[in-house]
């Protein structure tokens, strides 16, 4: 009687035949797999799912705008600095560098967000490289491929996608500097590792887990008694010196705005770590699923090669750790917030090490099976799925807006030149609209109201913004909104008061619609 827990499920036999005698439409693939150790093979790979996934995006979102974290992104970038009001810099200097090469418009956004994930799955390669070659290191890709993460999470750029590059880089260069021990990679280290921190303080929890890991490593004396740590921490430090000084002048903005997120009790944060692992545990259902079916009933052996595993593997395996279970304390213990979706980006290592780890050859057939199956699922997406979620969105919209962006950001733009025959300068009121005009007006106002509303102030000081005006929108079902934008243009001492209706559009179709209340200051 079969008594094993995890059936055969590996066809082994049926994988030595296709090995031996591969069918006819498997030969492309086998060749591309043979070009991955000449080096073209995965670049190949991440050129095909930028050019699809990108496709997906724009399809999909064609008749309706960016997101507002996208939007809020690029308002950030417009403006060079060491830090921001809700976060730390990189991410708006990404999307600047990005719009000096690229046009204002939603498909270079959507090219920029697939971007940044096909350059953290290159990351992620090399510390692959690290440890095998060859077919598994495309498997560790086509797996991470098949979580939500490098498509749907990466499409919102903003400060917890940004981390999608910047970990893997960053473990890369640790990784490096703990084995060699030699003053380039130690520089790379704490550069790298500065450079997530700039992404989102987050990253504080991989630096910690880089630490804690070294100190349970049994190699720890060698390398805490040498000078790497030291030059890797004071590199981290110079690279962060302009951005803490910014940090101590602006009052420590980020910070206060992140400490919004720290007000729950203890069976709050509780509720929120379990549904932050589990949230975890299932954006790697669908790999998990799929590694079980290629190495079949050879997954009873995981828990003997995990326990086998090398010193490198080891390493990232106490670094993954302490990436979910740091967080976890935190939120006892603070009582902060903890989406599963802030620690996506750290996914990458537990498929690296389960991968990795596993001793034995993966079969060719595979392989190839793994790839067609994330092929198939990127076409089917794009090609079916996207079609269908933008009908769908633009006869139900979406809670924030975005299906009516581009026609408010029109509508207010004429509204203003007819009043004043002057470029729109300045625009608030409800968040999302108030970017969206910002983004998609010709007249790119910057997006902020005086000093004397309810809101920070832009960059101008009050008085050059009234004597230029502004505009700002809301909703007309967002009653908050309109009585803040009332109360500024009440204090401006003249103001307009204009009500409109927006319609979605798709390939000239016209959907739901939405009211949008105008306050026009014209002085």
């Amino acid at each position: 009687m079969q008594t094993d827990m995890f059936p055969d499920l590996a066809f082994a036999a049926t994988a030595e035949r296709s090995d031996r005698n591969p069918a006819a439409w498997r030969q492309p693939l086998l060749r591309w797999l043979d070009g991955i150790e000449a080096g073209w093979a995965v670049p190949l790979l991440l050129l095909c799912f930028v050019a699809v996934w990108t496709g997906y995006l724009t399809i999909a979102y064609s008749g309706a705008g960016l997101h507002p974290d996208v939007l809020e992104t690029w308002a950030f970038g417009r403006q060079l600095a060491w830090g921001y009001a809700k976060h730390p810099p990189l991410m708006g200097w990404v999307a600047r560098a990005w719009t000096t090469m690229f046009p204002l418009s939603d498909w270079s956004f959507h090219l920029m967000a697939m971007t940044n994930a096909a350059l953290a799955l290159w990351f992620v390669d090399l510390v692959s490289r690290r440890f095998v070659t060859g077919d598994k290191r495309v498997i560790v890709l086509l797996l991470l491929m098949l979580t939500p993460t490098y498509q749907f999470h990466a499409q919102r750029f903003n400060a917890n996608s940004v981390q999608l590059a910047t970990w893997p880089l960053a473990t890369y260069c640790f990784l490096r500097a703990f084995e060699t021990r030699t003053m380039p990679w130690s520089i790379a280290a704490g550069t790298a590792a500065a450079l997530a921190v700039l992404g989102k303080y987050y990253s504080i929890f991989l630096v910690m887990s880089f630490a804690l890991a070294a100190i349970a490593h049994p190699q720890r004396r060698a390398y805490f008694t040498s000078a790497s740590p030291w030059i890797s921490a004071a590199a981290g430090l110079g690279a962060l010196f302009m951005h803490l000084d910014w940090l101590v002048a602006s009052g420590g903005a980020p910070i206060q705005h992140a400490l919004a997120h720290a007000a729950s009790d203890l069976a709050t944060s509780a509720r929120d770590s379990l549904f932050f692992v589990l949230g975890l545990l299932a954006a790697m259902a669908l790999p998990a699923v799929t590694w079980i079916m290629v190495v079949g009933a050879r997954i009873r052996r995981l828990p003997a090669e995990m326990a086998a595993l090398n010193g490198g593997l080891r390493l990232l395996s106490s670094i993954a750790i302490g990436t979910v279970s740091l967080p976890v304390v935190n939120a006892l213990i603070m009582g902060t917030d903890l989406p599963s979706l802030w620690a996506l980006q750290g996914l990458f290592m537990f498929v690296v090490i389960i991968v990795c780890g596993t001793s034995h050859r993966i079969a060719r057939f595979h392989t190839v099976n793994v790839a067609v199956l994330t092929a198939g699922i990127a076409v089917a997406a794009a090609t079916v799925a996207a079609p269908l979620h933008a009908l769908y969105r633009n006869n139900h919209g979406y809670e924030e807006g975005r299906t009516y962006y581009r026609q408010t950001a029109e509508e207010a733009t004429r509204q203003w030149r007819e009043l004043t025959g002057r470029p729109l300068a300045y625009i608030g009121g409800t968040e999302s609209l108030a970017l969206a005009t910002a983004f998609y007006s010709a007249d790119h106002p910057h997006y902020g109201l005086p000093a004397a509303a309810d809101q920070p102030a832009a960059d101008p000081s009050r008085e050059t913004t009234e004597e230029r005006g502004w505009v700002s929108l809301c909703f007309r079902d967002q009653p908050d909104c309109i009585g803040r934008a009332e109360r500024a243009a009440a204090r401006a001492g003249h103001f307009i008061r204009r009500e409109f209706l927006v319609h979605s559009r798709l390939l000239g179709n016209v959907g739901c619609e939405r009211a949008v209340v105008a306050y026009i200051v014209t002085r």
